[in-house]
């Protein structure tokens, strides 16, 4: 049912974010801005057009909201329906109004342009002759120019990190490489807290201090109570630590994965990000522990310096852990007992552990590579990686409780001795296929098997490869997010990115090509069966 109701704060869409001036720059758009904040810093996220009178039960945030005022009363001036209208449009998150000219207004009703001034939301002005999806269109094309320019620039910093990383005096190359592709300064900090490499332009004594003090938030210093927050600022109280973001929107709730700190025995995050005096802050622990932290100051922050900064961590931690402990030989030293026939049970204690637990890593729109494997693993804080096409499997103790890893979706098996490895590995197959099922950052094994359990997997896979042998790819993908979604066509056409049309026409055209009533429960249950193992 339409109409207004209560929602939970808006969240920005992760996309590239597109700055408002540059749609405005489009000669061929004729777009004019007429009311509200203006400025590199107003960005949408994408374009998406109502005429509801409240607008906010259907904004997920960042939109510039096209409307041509069907929805708006004869006697709207009058009254409180702009204020209404536009502070509900703010309180979902909603970027800037674009109002078209035609076919209902001549001119813009001035009691907007009001309310717009009044609550800081950009309004623009939309001329008859540009249609909404030629805007739409254009804020799609922006925003891959955008994630172009990010992936490029992202590309290169990674090549340019790795070849310093193989050079000679690595360490402090790797360091100057990172300073110089964020403009900022680099730091490396040891197991004591103090600084033993530094890159980069040197930030005043305050940002120097804040960044040192970030540094131990993330892990404990050695023989040394681990601090709850960075030191006090003059005249301020210690802000919370925030979550390392990509750089294209909000930083808010707490540090990204966590460890257990031996000082306090309470959670550490293994990274965290804070700003002052306008340098954007990051703190990075390297490797499983060895108390090794990457420090990153920069005058502004980039989409893809996260990116960036976390490769560089994942070098610096080879490039640190090995040397700092024996890890690396007892490595060696299984994985040579293996060979020559030894157990499982022989090599765990080699490897650091008696209880384990696999994980199965599939990258959420990108193929996987050794450098994010690399940094899946130092996150999960287990350096036994295997990298194949389209999952990496993460060897980890059972105490360090893997937790979700943005960017990934995960498949964890029961904790299990060493004899045990090759039945974990298959819980956590399955563990993965049903969080991209269901669309889940991460799904535990659970001791109760499930139904599909119960099937043997080869006749299972069979069944489901005869059954939808008919979908494409992208018709079977439709499907299942459909059928997660319980048949909502708005929430799939979210999910998938296309119009709800679009939804319709697929579900109706694998209907047709499975000959199935998709509104029998029977016919749903088979077909989600055969997808999850598809």
């Amino acid at each position: 049912m339409e109409g207004t109701h209560t929602m939970p704060d808006p969240a920005v869409p992760p996309t590239p974010p597109v700055p408002l001036a540059a749609l405005l720059a489009r000669e061929d758009l004729a777009l004019r801005q007429i009311a509200g904040p203006s400025g590199p810093g107003v960005v949408i996220h994408w374009a998406h057009t109502s005429e509801m009178a409240d607008p906010y039960p259907y904004l997920l945030g960042g939109e510039l909201l096209l409307t041509a005022g069907v929805h708006v009363p004869e006697a709207a001036g009058s009254g409180t329906y702009f204020d209404d209208y536009v502070s509900r449009i703010v309180a979902a998150g909603g970027a800037a109004l674009g109002f078209g000219m035609a076919p209902v207004h001549d001119t813009v009703p001035r009691a907007l342009v009001a309310a717009c001034e009044a609550y800081g939301l950009p309004l623009v002005e939309v001329p008859p002759q540009t249609t909404f999806s030629g805007v739409a269109r254009a804020v799609w094309q922006l925003m891959a120019q955008a994630r172009l320019a990010e992936l490029r620039r992202v590309t290169e910093a990674q090549q340019s990190l790795a070849a310093a990383a193989s050079g000679p005096d690595p360490v402090p190359s790797v360091l100057r490489q990172l300073a110089r592709r964020v403009g900022g300064r680099a730091v490396l900090y040891g197991p004591e807290g103090t600084e033993i490499a530094t890159a980069g332009r040197e930030p005043a004594d305050e940002v120097r201090a804040a960044l040192t003090g970030l540094a131990r938030v993330v892990r404990p210093v050695t023989g040394v109570p681990r601090p709850d927050a960075r030191p006090p600022r003059p005249d301020e109280p210690p802000a919370p630590v925030r979550s390392p973001g990509p750089g294209r929107g909000r930083a808010t709730g707490t540090g990204t994965g966590t460890s257990s700190s031996p000082a306090t025995g309470r959670p550490t995050p293994s990274s965290a990000t804070d700003t002052l005096a306008g340098t954007h802050l990051a703190a990075y622990a390297l490797g499983a522990g060895h108390g090794f932290v990457l420090g990153v100051a920069a005058p502004r922050r980039e989409a893809g310096d996260h990116t960036i900064a976390s490769v560089a961590a994942v070098l610096l931690s080879l490039l640190t852990g090995e040397h700092h402990s024996g890890a690396g030989a007892a490595r060696s030293s299984a994985l040579v007992r293996l060979l020559l026939g030894a157990g499982p049970e022989t090599v765990a204690p080699l490897l650091g552990g008696e209880r384990w637990v696999v994980v199965h890593a599939g990258p959420e729109g990108r193929p996987a590579d050794a450098v994010a494997a690399s940094a899946l693993g130092a996150s999960l804080g287990s350096p036994l990686v295997d990298l194949a096409r389209d999952v990496v499997r993460v060897l980890v103790p059972a105490e360090r409780a893997p937790d979700p890893q943005p960017g990934w979706t995960l498949g964890v098996s029961a904790a299990v001795g060493p004899g045990e490895w090759a039945a974990a590995d298959g819980q956590a197959a399955r563990a993965l296929a049903r969080a991209r099922a269901t669309r889940a950052p991460l799904v535990r094994h659970g001791a109760r098997p499930a139904l599909a359990d119960l099937v043997p997997e080869e006749e299972a896979e069979a069944h489901a490869r005869g059954l939808l042998a008919p979908l494409t790819p992208v018709l079977a993908e439709t499907l299942r997010a459909w059928l997660s979604l319980h048949g909502s066509w708005d929430r799939t056409a979210v999910a998938l990115a296309v119009h709800r049309n679009t939804v319709r026409q697929r579900v109706a055209r694998c209907a047709a090509l499975l000959s199935a009533d998709l509104d029998d429960p029977d016919v749903r249950m088979e077909l989600w069966f055969a997808l999850r193992r598809r």
